[in-house]
């Protein structure tokens, strides 16, 4: 009897032991479930649990899940239960990947699926900010802000300086934001190709009379190949004229000849003192 007392003790102690887990693990993931349940996502009660073995936050999956699917992004889009785990498992940020591919697909961007958005997540990279550029261009300030200029000085032949401001428009490219050129690229090859472009300027009054032809002339050169960005269009700001830099250099120049030939004329004034001396 005894033994028949023990035994049902042990029974209990296991009964209730787990109807003690049941009712914890309801606790914890019955909401999360009714969510999953009230909006399709089609989140299990014990694909739930199994995230916790895994070390996934079910509360982020689920989220991100109903969140896509509530966009009209099903399991034909990539995103499914298994792809957040994956993404999250491997430290992607998973709301900021769903965000971005919400908002792409809102501004009818094709070019952008999961594999790759979730690709530029784990590179580092803003992609919701990427599909924003993409969406709204970017205004980037050339020379920029933290290069410590206030201007692009350039010298056309006819010898005079310009001082030119410049703004340049840009969107991001989806397809080479892995591994492409950034901000600071775009800035440096523009800055270049303006100032080569007043420099192929016969007379300074051309460049002022249409600032157009440094537009057109930089945006032929495709100096956004191999960046991150897509260059919609280049504005001159502003122009200035600076210094007379070929009236300088002649100047300088006939200094230094005259410099030289004083120095010719000692040299055989010398040459003939030596010789009325022997």
């Amino acid at each position: 009897i005894s033994t028949r007392d023990w035994s049902s003790d042990v029974c209990s102690s296991d009964l209730l032991f787990a109807i003690v887990v049941a009712v914890a693990v309801l606790a914890r993931y019955l909401r999360l479930w009714l969510q999953s349940y009230a909006s399709s996502a089609g989140i299990g009660l014990f694909d739930l649990v199994a995230m916790s073995f895994k070390k996934v936050n079910p509360t982020v999956i689920v989220r991100s899940k109903i969140m896509a699917v509530q966009a009209g992004l099903g399991d034909s889009s990539g995103i499914t239960r298994q792809a957040l785990e994956e993404h999250s498992m491997a430290g992607g940020r998973v709301p900021l990947v769903v965000q971005a591919l919400i908002a792409a697909n809102k501004a009818k961007i094709k070019e952008l699926d999961w594999k790759l958005a979730t690709a530029i997540d784990l590179a580092g990279r803003d992609v919701r900010e990427a599909v924003q550029t993409s969406v709204y261009p970017k205004v980037i300030d050339c020379p920029g802000k933290n290069s410590g200029r206030e201007s692009l000085d350039a010298v056309a032949k006819d010898g005079i300086q310009l001082k030119v401001r410049a703004r340049v428009t840009v969107r991001t490219n989806l397809n080479q934001l892995i591994g492409g050129a950034t901000e600071e690229t775009i800035v440096a090859r523009v800055g270049e190709g303006i100032v080569s472009a007043i420099g192929s300027a016969e007379r300074y009054t051309s460049v002022l009379e249409n600032p157009d032809v440094i537009s057109k002339t930089v945006l032929a050169r495709r100096l956004d190949a191999n960046t991150a960005f897509e260059i919609v269009s280049i504005d001159i700001a502003d122009i200035d004229v600076g210094a007379n830099i070929g009236a300088r250099l002649q100047a300088d120049q006939a200094e230094a000849d005259t410099r030289v030939a004083r120095a010719n004329a000692e040299g055989r004034r010398a040459m003939a003192v030596a010789r009325e001396q022997e």
